[in-house]
């Protein structure tokens, strides 16, 4: 199809109200703690863990949809996940409607996600470089054009994760674009591309793309506690939360949130045996897929997370960069139970 044709057909989409294609928006609505997508941390084996230990639905890494389109042999490989994630979402960039659609009907043709997600929250330089992430919030009319393709490829619902904004907060606004145009739902980060991950996250943005829209939404940025989730849906009225850093090396998170939530007791913190246990969980889920060399390489930064804080973690952290095999990994966590008898930690 060219350009101007392509352009011609999304527009005509665009300038009609689309809401009545957003796809099961209610599903959402049961989501109340999800895992966040977190390039190079949430692989299959880490999504699984997390599921088990509460969280109500994954999705995948970032995938391009260039990429994928020239043949790229790594993208299919971050699609695939086990029926253990499912919610299970695959997250694509991009900055073109024609790519996106491609991607959106591949993914779901080829592995069957509950859903697709559309990346227009990525603060990085070489996402935003080429026009994607949360670059395509500066650009409401291609932003909608993107979902409304992406709707149209599917049979799946289609979901956005944006930003308070790219410069300034401008969320509310876009997000009734989005919804225009057929999202089903949305996933908030509290902060503009500018401030990245600077502290304190803005509800306030939050609030107002909760009020701006029907569909569901659900707030991102800073929960790293029971008590920020139950804030965050307090303060904005979201209908849940999604978690990213705070549940590194602490996928216990997602139990406790989904305590406190619930107006249950929270669990304690994890002791130490189940950190490390759930560490080589972890680590024999993603050597079965992706072999012990490359397994264990990525592991690395993942274990650096389930060291921290505990007695002797300095040492252990710098050992994690020599990880190679399963072996070196139960080795490190022997030591680690071994230091905390040695400091008299019970």
């Amino acid at each position: 199809m060219a350009s101007n044709q392509r352009f011609r057909s999304i527009r005509v989409c665009y300038n009609f109200d689309m809401s009545s294609r957003n796809k099961n928006p209610d599903m959402f609505r049961n989501f109340r703690v999800m895992l966040a997508p977190m390039a190079g941390f949430s692989d299959s084996s880490f999504r699984a863990v997390c599921r088990s230990l509460g969280a109500d639905a994954t999705v995948s890494e970032m995938i391009s949809v260039k990429a994928l389109r020239l043949g790229d042999k790594k993208s299919p490989l971050l699609m695939k996940f086990t029926e253990a994630e499912r919610p299970f979402g695959i997250q694509l960039f991009g900055a073109d409607p024609d790519d996106i659609a491609y991607g959106a009907g591949y993914a779901e043709k080829n592995f069957s996600p509950d859903f697709i997600d559309i990346n227009m929250g990525c603060p990085a330089p070489k996402i935003t470089g080429s026009g994607a992430g949360s670059k395509l919030m500066t650009d409401p009319v291609l932003s909608g054009e993107i979902v409304a393709a992406a709707v149209s490829a599917v049979s799946v619902p289609v979901t956005c994760k944006i930003r308070a904004g790219y410069h300034e907060t401008s969320a509310d606004s876009f997000s009734v674009i989005l919804e225009q145009n057929g999202a089903s739902c949305i996933f908030v980060h509290g902060r503009t591309r500018d401030r990245m991950y600077s502290p304190p996250v803005d509800l306030d943005i939050i609030k107002k793309v909760k009020e701006a829209v029907s569909i569901p939404v659900l707030g991102n940025g800073d929960i790293t506690s029971a008590q920020d989730a139950v804030q965050m849906i307090s303060k904005t009225s979201c209908d849940g939360v999604m978690v990213g850093r705070g549940c590194l090396g602490d996928p216990f998170l997602f139990g406790r949130i989904k305590a406190a939530l619930n107006g249950l007791p929270v669990p304690d913190e994890p002791s130490l045996e189940e950190k490390m246990d759930t560490l080589i969980r972890q680590a024999r889920a993603a050597v079965e897929e992706k072999g012990e060399s490359l397994a264990m390489r990525e592991m690395r930064k993942q274990a650096v997370y389930y060291f921290r804080g505990i007695n002797g973690a300095a040492a252990l952290r710098a050992d994690c960069v020599k990880l190679e095999t399963l072996d070196d990994l139960a080795y490190l966590c022997k030591r680690a139970l071994a230091l905390r008898s040695f400091y008299g930690k019970t």
